[in-house]
C-alpha cells in the first residue's frame, strides 16, 4: 500500500517496562504473557490513517539494559518520534526517565516528538507511581502524557497516533523538512503522486470576455 509519509519511531525506557508488549499490541493486536528480553533492537511497522492520508510507522523497540546503550543511541538520530515508557508499578523505572530523556534529546534531532507513556495501568492495585506524578513530569519536560495498558490495549493506539499528529503538525509548520531523512520522515509515493497531479493539472482556457 502506498503512503504519504513514513515516520520513524523509537521506544525507550528501562528493561521490563513493557516496551516490546506495547509494540506487539500495536502491530499485531495481541499481548504476550511471556516475552523474552529484547536483545539490541526489535522492529515493527504498521500503516495508520491521519488527515485522510496513509502514514507508515516504522518502530524500533530498544533494549533497556546498559550494555545495549551504544546500539540504542545510533537509532536516536533517525527517529521522528519517541515513546518514553515507564512501568507505573515500578518506581525505579519512573526515576530513570530523566536520564532516558536527556540521552534522547542529546543524540536525536531537535524536532523529535516525545510522548510519555505510563504502562501497566491495568495493575492499579500494584501502582507505585500516581497519575499526577506522571503528569507533573510530563508538564515539566514539555511532553504529552498517557497511561496505557499493553495487556488490555487501553490507549496503546492513541499513544502512537498522538505522536504521529505532533510530527505531522511540525511538517505543516515547516519545522520538519520531510525531504531530509535525518528528521526521521520520508515522503512516500502517495504524497509524490498528489504533488505531481497538482503540478500537471490543466490550466483553464483564458476567458474571451463573453458570457
Amino acid at each position: 500500500m502506498s503512503y504519504a509519509y513514513l515516520f520513524k519511531y523509537i521506544i525507550i525506557g528501562d528493561t521490563g517496562v513493557g516496551k516490546s508488549c506495547i509494540l506487539s499490541q500495536f502491530i499485531d493486536k495481541r499481548f504476550k504473557e511471556k516475552h523474552d528480553v529484547t536483545i539490541g533492537v526489535e522492529f515493527g511497522a504498521r500503516m495508520i490513517s491521519f488527515d485522510n492520508k496513509n502514514i507508515k510507522l516504522q518502530i524500533w523497540d530498544t533494549a533497556g539494559q546498559e550494555s545495549f546503550k551504544s546500539i540504542t543511541r545510533s537509532y536516536y538520530k533517525s527517529a521522528a518520534g519517541a515513546l518514553l515508557v515507564y512501568d507505573i508499578t515500578k518506581r525505579e523505572s519512573f526515576q530513570h526517565l530523566g536520564k532516558w530523556l536527556e540521552e534522547a534529546r542529546q543524540n536525536g534531532n531537535p524536532q523529535m516528538s516525545f510522548i510519555l507513556v505510563g504502562n501497566k495501568c491495568d495493575l492499579e492495585q500494584d501502582r507505585q507511581v500516581s497519575y499526577e506524578e506522571g503528569e507533573k513530569f510530563a508538564k515539566e519536560h514539555d511532553l504529552v502524557y498517557l497511561e496505557v495498558s499493553a495487556k488490555t490495549a487501553y490507549n496503546v493506539e492513541e499513544a502512537f497516533k498522538q505522536t504521529a499528529k505532533m510530527i505531522y503538525e511540525k511538517i505543516n509548520q515547516g519545522l520538519i523538512d520531510p525531504n531530509i531523512e535525518t528528521f526521521g520522515v520520508k515522503v512516500g509515493t502517495e504524497q509524490n503522486t498528489m504533488t505531481l497531479s497538482a503540478k500537471t493539472k490543466p490550466t483553464p482556457p483564458a476567458s474571451n470576455g463573453c458570457c
